[in-house]
């Protein structure tokens, strides 16, 4: 399950839809993201957490509110949540408890804990927000468009850069909010390459990178599939199953994807 390790970052990574648990670890706390996703991955992280923390607080940031994103949360009483204020009043928690309740039962799964929506106790309000936490900085940016309540975090003086459910290198744009949010969410997130050090790029699903060209591609990609998703007469698609090999699984996103943006557009 581990998927990146180096100096103070460790990355785990889900068997389902390579699902990104980052942990980072400094000399007085620890911060997680979503943790995730099936019980036995959630307890070697719980083990993990648990050699680490010593005297560190622990804070988990929620990057958004989709229920394979808070599963974990009920096996981390003790942590202080960040999240956006959209994320702190999500008309639709009950339901999103609900999915994970759903999920179980399909799949017959027993958790030793019991899986709640996280409670905020740092909630994001404001773009280019700024916190210290222990040692280390932490710049918030909210993110619109996946889901109305993503964020975007920026750690330094590490120069993490963790994007929630955008810019993966598995998965095109999947937009559950506003196509208009997400196109500007695109746009932030190129702000953020361009005017911070970024060592790390972790996404929710998909690779962790140390690349900056990888980065600035994977932006690139995403402003390119919105500016043709409007008038796609096909290409799109077939670009799509060429670069992302789990195309199949998801092309109806694509096709949801298709008819946001055009009745967005008119």
């Amino acid at each position: 399950m581990f998927h990146f390790q180096e100096n103070n970052i460790t990355v785990f990574q889900s068997s389902l839809y390579m699902t990104s648990t980052a942990i980072i670890q400094s000399n007085e706390v620890i911060i997680m993201t979503d943790p995730n996703w099936l019980p036995g991955e959630i307890q070697e992280i719980r083990n993990f957490i648990d050699k680490q923390l010593n005297n560190k607080d622990l804070y988990i940031i929620y990057t958004h509110s989709d229920f394979d994103h808070i599963i974990g949360s009920g096996a981390f009483p003790e942590a202080k949540v960040i999240a956006s204020e959209e994320f702190m009043n999500n008309p639709n928690s009950a339901e999103i408890v609900q999915k994970i309740y759903d999920f179980d039962q399909g799949y017959y799964l027993e958790r030793n804990y019991v899986p709640t929506y996280p409670e905020v106790d740092i909630p994001i309000v404001n773009n280019g927000e700024s916190i210290n936490i222990g040692d280390l900085s932490l710049t918030f940016y909210k993110a619109p468009g996946h889901t109305n309540d993503s964020l975007f975090t920026v750690i330094e003086p590490y120069g993490i850069f963790l994007s929630g459910d955008y810019l993966s290198d598995v998965e095109f744009p999947f937009i559950f909010g506003n196509y208009k949010d997400y196109v500007n969410t695109i746009e932030r997130a190129s702000y953020i390459i361009n005017n911070f050090d970024i060592n790390y790029h972790i996404p929710g699903h998909g690779s962790t990178t140390k690349v900056k060209q990888e980065m600035l591609n994977r932006i690139n990609f995403s402003k390119d599939y919105l500016q043709q998703l409007i008038n796609d007469n096909g290409d799109l698609e077939s670009k799509c199953r060429n670069k992302f090999r789990f195309f199949d699984g998801m092309k109806s996103i694509h096709f949801d994807n298709k008819n946001l943006a055009k009745e967005e557009s008119f």
